[in-house]
């Protein structure tokens, strides 16, 4: 078990107690799928965690801290890397392992690959929808650490406004009661797209079930070729993304909502954010969180300067 000065604050961040206990799966869950840019198949395993040892991927042996320290940036996807083994694609699970509040959780995962170091989560239809599933599918408790005892769950509070930005991008975090988020986009050469923003009511388990975990991954049918020679989204396709074209519009319509490109940068955000977590505790700041045109590498250099760190490439 942790103790709470063990929890890395900073001149932005202060942690306070939630009133609740620290949760974990009541039991493991499977499931297999495609990998978005690997194209291989890949099978994850959720399974209970011990309280205070936050949630961890557990891959040919080796463990790898669900964490801010293993987060790299890498095209299109957050990405997990310790001694030379690396897990990709990561943050829709770790959005709706956060959003359902799962603060412990063992993640084992094996691709078809038996030799290779890298490994991939598996994207299904390109929502969180499938690992919302899986979470209500065996339900949560109360997690324990060794001795049998629980762990209150603490929450990080922005304590003053943060910033961060490339060009006409940024990601900013206001002080707040609530988790709150606010996300616009922008893409002008897609028409179908063009400029949306959405923003949640105060965040929880059931606005991000309904409203944010349905939501899939998008791309522009003009850009998939030059993604796709660069080694990206090998196993891509209709069936796990939303892809619209310059010239005609959305491909494989209907939309499940009318701003879905929009809010699934917010599932995205969500995901990115909960590498914050420390020792089993809340990842999501809990502030009003503004994004305009963000991604995968500007979502971790906010939650790196709430932390006083500096951006890791």
């Amino acid at each position: 078990m942790c103790a709470f000065n063990a929890l890395r604050s900073s001149k932005y961040v202060s942690w306070k107690p939630t009133g609740m206990l620290q949760q974990t799966l009541a039991g493991c869950v499977k499931r297999s799928g495609k990998a978005l840019h690997s194209g291989k198949i890949s099978t994850v395993r959720l399974c209970p965690g011990l309280a205070g040892q936050g949630r961890f991927f557990n891959f040919r042996s080796n463990s790898i801290p669900a964490s801010l320290d293993f987060a790299h940036l890498s095209p299109l996807c957050t990405t997990l890397c310790r001694e030379g083994f690396r897990i990709r694609t990561v943050e829709h699970l770790l959005s709706a392992l956060e959003a359902a509040g799962v603060d412990n959780c063992r993640i084992e995962i094996q691709n078809s690959d038996a030799q290779g170091r890298d490994a991939e989560v598996p994207i299904f239809d390109g929502s969180a929808r499938e690992w919302v599933a899986a979470v209500e599918e065996v339900g949560l408790k109360v997690a324990t650490d060794l001795d049998g005892k629980s762990v209150e769950k603490m929450a990080p509070h922005v304590k003053e406004p943060v910033y961060v930005w490339r060009n006409d991008s940024f990601v900013t975090a206001f002080p707040s009661e609530v988790v709150r988020i606010t996300y616009g986009i922008n893409f002008p050469q897609a028409p179908a797209i063009g400029s949306q923003w959405f923003s949640t009511t105060p965040l929880d388990s059931l606005v991000y079930s309904a409203q944010i975990a349905l939501s899939r991954t998008f791309c522009i049918y003009e850009e998939v070729e030059q993604m796709r020679n660069a080694g990206l989204i090998k196993g891509g396709s209709l069936e796990n993304a939303i892809v619209c074209s310059a010239s005609k519009g959305w491909l494989n319509p209907p939309l499940r909502f009318n701003d879905e490109p929009c809010r699934h940068k917010i599932l995205d955000l969500i995901g990115d954010l909960s590498l914050f977590s420390q020792f089993g505790h809340q990842g999501l700041p809990v502030a009003h969180i503004v994004a305009y045109k963000g991604g995968h590498a500007l979502h971790a250099e906010l939650a790196r300067c709430l932390m006083g760190n500096d951006l890791k490439g």
